[in-house]
């Protein structure tokens, strides 16, 4: 059972993720506190597993709090729930910066607060359970030959642990991860991101070259666009293109860009993958991957929490295996070792 302690200066919010987590055979709610001295204090006599942050409350806030377990002998896992506000973004990266494991968007009204259990349920049994990463010091970084593109919206962070975290250190393409994301927050992801992969992880800067072994994170505000260049050995390298293009599917970054880009760039050296999502977009990029002679896959819906870019794929007729959450990093891994047969 993961002992969880609530800490919200919100009674609304307190009660929704009470009622939330209660409906969880594997998670029992020890309790709440109403700011950082509360918290404190339920912390050392509780002794939560988990405890979910608010940033800021009165008397003594999130940031504080970290800041006082830092010194403490022992401390449990911590989810900071952060607004949808640019100052919220920057206390939400300092947050990870000061030992907090992982962040939650808090949404903006009743319905879609009520809508995010299925993701709160497995960030939480993400801390318990995803292994601390030793990452590999000595493994080449060359420019890739083969690029893996990754696509979610709502629900998809917890996936992304569970992705991120199977595939092997010396994976031989890189990986671009195309998340929906309010502005601001890409660059916590990313760091969340590689505390659970052994694969280096950063957000995307503009001009980034795609390495082998590397993960990079589309930052928010700007589509992802992978633009090629020649190299000697005839194959097209890959490099990262901030686009301030009006947005697709009323987002930007939209995995339709990013996907598309990739398969123009690399051909049938693309693997793409659709993860939890609502909307459309990923169904046009997924089948330009497939048009150009890529491998495509999508999760399967009982693991997702909304399927809808996903089923955009299917209905276009360009997916090539529906695979489950806990089997995708290996699929990916054989797609791409075929990959590198078919082209040495």
């Amino acid at each position: 059972m993961i002992r969880v302690l609530i800490v919200d200066d919100s009674l609304f919010i307190r009660t929704i993720l009470r009622d939330l987590l209660k409906d969880s055979p594997e998670i029992e709610v020890v309790g709440t506190a109403v700011n950082g001295i509360d918290a404190l204090e339920k912390i050392s006599g509780l002794k939560p597993d988990v405890v979910t942050l608010d940033i800021e409350m009165p008397r003594m806030g999130g940031l504080e709090v970290l800041e006082a377990l830092q010194k403490a002998g022992t401390k449990p896992k911590v989810i900071v729930l952060s607004t949808l506000t640019s100052r919220q973004a920057d206390m939400t990266h300092r947050a990870l910066r000061l030992g907090a494991d992982d962040f939650m968007l808090k949404p903006r009204d009743v319905p879609n607060v009520r809508g995010i259990e299925k993701e709160l349920v497995q960030k939480i049994k993400n801390l318990v359970v995803l292994p601390t990463i030793v990452k590999p010091t000595a493994v080449s970084r060359s420019e890739a030959d083969a690029v893996v593109v990754i696509g979610s919206s709502a629900g998809g962070p917890p996936m992304l642990d569970t992705l991120l975290s199977a595939l092997p250190p010396d994976l031989p393409a890189a990986v671009v991860v195309t998340q929906h994301m309010p502005e601001g927050f890409t660059a916590s992801l990313a760091e969340r991101l590689s505390r659970v992969s052994a694969l280096p992880v950063k957000e995307t800067a503009n001009g980034d070259s795609l390495r082998t072994g590397t993960v990079l994170v589309s930052k928010a505000g700007f589509h992802t666009v992978i633009s090629g260049v020649a190299s000697s050995n005839g194959k097209n390298h890959g490099r990262i293109i901030h686009s301030t293009a009006p947005r697709l599917h009323a987002v930007r970054p939209a995995v339709d860009k990013t996907f598309a880009s990739a398969a123009r760039v690399f051909g049938s050296r693309t693997v793409s993958v659709l993860l939890s999502g609502m909307g459309n977009d990923g169904g046009e990029g997924t089948l330009a991957v497939k048009t150009a002679g890529g491998r495509t896959m999508v999760c399967t819906e009982e693991d997702c929490l909304v399927y809808g870019m996903a089923r955009s794929a299917l209905a276009r007729n360009c997916v090539d295996k529906v695979v489950p959450l806990d089997g995708l990093a290996r699929e990916i891994t054989r797609a791409v070792g075929q990959l590198e047969v078919n082209h040495v």
